[in-house]
This record gives structure tokens, sequence and C-alpha cells, in this order.
């Protein structure tokens, strides 16, 4: 049987572009991938992360299960279109085969009740099924109207501001499914083939309208269906509803080892556009919440890079704190993207500024543990005097890299675009290690850890922050802290916490020394201090505002002492404070009892 009507063309012409916009955005980043990634996705391909990967397109395409947990209704309103609309498809598709016949043209199984002339008599499961389909993707629609009218009732306070081709997709998905309803419903009115909620509606329009006009409506609101669904297709590889299959091939490339690094590559477009822009990354924002900056969060800047127009203000006005890429439910590399959009503003990266550092070796000491110190540290000489006591009680032999001035660590200039230039530090600083044949490199500050472990490729050398060196210290009888009656809160340095997963270790230290009190915001969802080198934008006094805020809410614990663990939030901390605020070194070395 040929099943075919005029209104099905829209629809096919709407589909065939879709795919072939799709195909060619695809094929174009894969093929300009580096060879490393090409051979990565081979491997990839014949292990079981493909069978890990299918599961996570499941849990998080399809059941959006970090939504789910972030927020329930959310999760069910993003679950309900996603799942639902694929469930539609896949269950239609089997209906359609089975009466229909398999073979039958794609438009055929999409408009199935308007082409199903088979007589039904009873109960049809399928068009049951259908129907508690059709109600479930309703539901999430109207919750999506909800939340554009009043997010807060949804637990957002703010939703993202779309530009005009997110606004006509967004559109044309509102209107696909009430229309698939109202076609339904009249072509069950004419036919009898509709479940509990089209037959229903179908029989109501047949006993209150003439049969004439309901064969009018009925080629009328099947054209509005394959308008809505064209009008959506054509304009999602170019809205934000390009997620829908972005995110599927960069859950397995991330599977298969993917990801971006500090210089711009193709494997970037797969996350860019992955990116649904729901606007979850911006209420955890403290530039939005403290300074009411707007527009540079993470969803606007990965719009605006998407679409080529991203300014520097916009990906430099970032604390890169984590917070909002901890909350993404495509767990996109935010921080990374952002630190690659950067190159773009140095016209001349300053390769030659730091050659005097080039043979300079101002390090003392021996032994086979390392002290780096780094900026912030020698910036802050309580923290370096309390690790050399700690040190000289354990008994210690230790080779100081930069007691007495030396390199940064070049994660600095990497935050400011500077790339090329903070690898000529790195390499230098990675001479200096091997000349002195440490086998552990102990710093306390976060930002140092963070590139240590990620950027230098250390071989034969432990990488540890000073916290975790001074509870193995403790956990090998080498140390012992006195507990006092104390109460004392802790803040989570954002490199340390979200960028390098310590939690633990510095919270099991200061119960050593005394009690500790939780803050409202703690371990992952911690606030930053505001002093981030990472942020090129904003003032001293915008970012002292940023750490008064947090320090009202750790001051709100009632406990005597704030502790953290980075010099620079020491610093940022200790501007507002009406109480004191120290290193946890600093807790530990005034608290110490040498292990007889």
């Amino acid at each position: 049987m040929n099943y075919y009507d005029h209104f099905v063309i829209p629809f096919v012409v709407g589909t065939a572009f879709m795919f072939a916009v799709i195909v060619w955005k695809w094929g174009r980043w894969l093929w300009k991938l580096p060879v490393a990634d090409k051979k990565a996705i081979v491997r990839g391909v014949f292990s079981l992360d493909t069978l890990r990967a299918i599961r996570e397109v499941v849990y998080e395409s399809l059941l959006h299960r970090k939504i789910f947990r972030v927020n329930p209704v959310l999760g069910y309103m993003h679950m309900s279109l996603a799942f639902g609309w694929f469930l539609l498809i896949a269950v239609g598709w089997i209906e359609a085969s089975v009466v229909l016949g398999t073979g039958t043209p794609l438009h055929a199984h999409v408009f199935f009740r308007y082409f199903d002339t088979a007589q039904h008599t009873g109960w049809n499961p399928f068009a049951f099924i259908m129907d508690l389909l059709l109600l479930m993707v309703l539901s999430g629609v109207a919750l999506a109207w909800f939340k554009r009218m009043r997010s807060r009732a949804l637990g957002m306070k703010r939703t993202t501001k779309h530009v005009f081709i997110d606004r006509v997709a967004l559109t044309a998905l509102w209107l696909i499914f009430p229309l698939r309803l109202v076609s339904e419903s009249f072509a069950a009115a004419i036919k009898h083939n509709g479940g509990f909620l089209t037959g229903g509606l179908g029989s109501l329009i047949a006993a209150t309208m003439d049969s004439a006009v309901i064969e009018t409506l009925n080629s009328l609101a099947w054209w509005l269906y394959s308008f809505a669904l064209a009008s959506f297709f054509v304009a999602m590889p170019f809205s934000r509803y390009m997620h829908i299959f972005t995110e599927v091939p960069l859950i397995f490339l991330r599977r298969y080892r993917l990801h971006s690094t500090a210089r711009e590559k193709s494997f970037d477009n797969f996350q860019i556009q992955a990116c649904s822009r729901c606007g979850i990354c911006i209420d955890p924002c403290q530039l939005q919440n403290v300074l009411n900056i707007n527009n540079v969060q993470s969803v606007y800047f990965l719009r605006d890079r998407r679409y080529g127009k991203l300014d520097e203000k916009v990906a430099d006005n970032c604390l890169m704190c984590g917070l909002c890429e901890s909350r993404c439910p495509v767990g996109i590399e935010l921080n990374t993207l952002r630190l690659n959009s950067r190159q773009k503003s140095i016209d001349t990266p300053a390769l030659t500024r730091y050659d005097y550092l080039q043979g300079i070796d101002r390090s003392s000491g021996n032994g086979k543990v390392g002290y780096f110190a780094g900026c912030m540290t020698l910036l802050t000489p309580t923290v370096l005097r309390s690790m050399e006591r700690i040190f000289e009680a354990a008994g210690e032999g230790v080779w100081w890299a930069d007691r007495d001035g030396g390199s940064c660590c070049g994660r600095p200039l990497k935050l400011s675009g500077e790339v090329n230039a903070a690898e000529r530090i790195m390499a230098r600083n990675k001479e200096l290690f091997a000349k002195h044949g440490i086998t552990t490199l102990v710093t306390s500050c976060p930002i140092c850890l963070k590139v240590f472990r990620e950027d230098y490729n250390l071989e034969g050398i432990e990488v540890i922050h000073h916290t975790e060196y001074i509870l193995r210290l403790v956990h090998a009888g080498r140390l012992s802290v006195e507990a006092t009656g104390q109460e004392f809160t802790y803040h989570d340095p954002c490199e340390l916490g979200r960028g390098s997963g310590i939690y633990e270790e510095p919270r099991e230290l200061i119960r050593m020394a005394g009690r500790l009190v939780e803050p409202e915001h703690n371990r992952r969802e911690a606030l930053c201090c505001g002093s981030s080198l990472a942020n090129l934008v904003i003032d001293d006094s915008q970012q002292s505002k940023i750490g008064s805020a947090v320090t009202s809410e750790l001051e709100a614990t009632g406990a005597a002492t704030i502790v953290t663990a980075c010099p620079l939030c020491k610093k940022a901390l200790a501007r507002d404070a009406s109480v004191r605020v120290a290193d946890i070194s600093q807790v530990v070395a005034e608290n110490l009892r040498v292990a007889s």
C-alpha cells in the first residue's frame, strides 16, 4: 500500500536536512581530531568502555539521572521529554511494523494514526501505551512552559536567556506534542483508532462536530504537526537542542579517554555543542549571587564561543572555582574550555620573559622529600614556618625547592592564556626536581598541587598536598596532635576540594585538634574565597566582597577559628574575618606533640 499524503513533505525534508547537517558536523570534528585521539577511539571501540558508554547514554541522555539528583522536578521534566519521546518513537515503530508491515516508509511510522486503516475492536494495548507515553511527554512540556514563567517554583532562581534560533526551536518543540494530540484525536474521531486519551477526545469531537468539518480540521492538524516537526528539525542543529545528538558521541569519546586540553582542538566542539543551556550552572555562580554580574556564566560562555561571538570579558571573567562544572549534568570540562579560549587574547606569547630563571637554583637542604612552597605560601610566612616545625618534629630530611625564593609553578601564567611561557617554566622546574632526586613532592598550595599532578608528568615522584603528608606522618606514628577544646570550621579550597578531590584528610587532622563545625556550603558545594587567580576582570574590591560573604557564612558556625588549607584562601578570608583564620599546618604545629 502507498502510505502517502502531501502533508508528509515538510517532515521528510526537515528530517533529511537535520541528519545531513549532523553528519557533516560530526564528520568534520572527528576528521580534525589529533592522531592520538583517533587512535584512542579505535582502541576504545573494541573495549568494555563501549558498553559503559551505552549504559551512561541510557542513564544520562535519556533518564537524566544527574539532574534528578540536583532537582527531582527538573529531572522528571527533562526525562519525560527525552525518554518519553524516545519511547514514543520506539513503541510507535513496533506498532506500525505490526499493523502496517515491515518496510513501510519512515513517515508512515511517524504519522501512523493517520495511515492506519485497520479496524480495531475492543481494547488496543498499543494505543493505550502510546497515549500513556504521549501524556507523559505532555506533562514534561507543561512543566517546561511553567519553568519559563515561574522558574523559582521549580527550584531555579534564574533561567537561561536564549538567542533567536533557540527561541524558534523551543517554540516548535513546545508545539509538536500538543499538535500530535490534536491530530491523533481528529484521526480517532474519524477512524476510531485512538487510545484512552486520543480516543476519548476523538469521541467528544465526533459527538460535537459535523463530519465534513472534522475532515477539514483533521487535514489541517496533520499539516501543522508536520510543519512543527520540520521547523524543529531544521532549527535544531543550530540551536541549543543540538545537544540531543551531540551528548551521545561525547559520552563515547569521553569513555575513550578524549579530553579538552590547554590548547583548542576539534574535540572541544563536542563539549560546547553538548550543552543544553539548561541553566543549572547559573544559580551557584558567586559572580551572579554576590556581584550581580550576568552573561558571563558557563552557559553564556559556551553559547558565545559556539557562535563565534566570545568576548574577552566573558572568557576572562570567571573564578574557575569549579562549582558550575560540578553541577553540569553533561559533565562538560568547563574550566578547561574556559582556559583554552584565553589563548586568543595573547597576541605574542611571552616566550622569553622568564628565561632569566634558566640555570638558577636557589634550593637548599637534602632529602628524598621535596617541599615546594609556591608564590602564595612564600607570601604567607606563617604557613612556611609551620611546615618547617612539622618537618623538624617528624625528623624529616627535606629538600627546600624555593624557601629562599624561586620559580612559580606556572599555573597563573597558564590561567591567563600564556600557555607557552607556562610550559617553559614547568620544564625548568621539572629539571630541577629531577636534578635533586626527590621521590615525594609536598606543597601547601592547592594551585601548585593541581598543576604538578596534571601538567608535569613527574614520573617517579609522588605529588602530595601538605594535609595528606601531615596525616601520613600522624598515621605512621611520627607525629601526634594534642586535642584541645576549641571549635574549628573548615573552608574547602576550590583547587583542593573540587579540583583535586581532597576532602577528608584536612577534616581528620582538624578533629584531632578539636571539634569541627561544618558551614552551610562545604565539600563539593564549598564557596570560592573570591581571590582566584583565574579571574582576570574583577578588581580587588569585588574579590573582597566575595570573600566577605564567604567569611560571614563561616563565622555563622560560631567556631573560634576558621581553618583552610590554601595560603591564598587564608589571605582572602582573613581580610574581613572577626575571628582567627589559620592554615591547617598552623593548627597542627601549634598543637604538636612529638610521639614518644
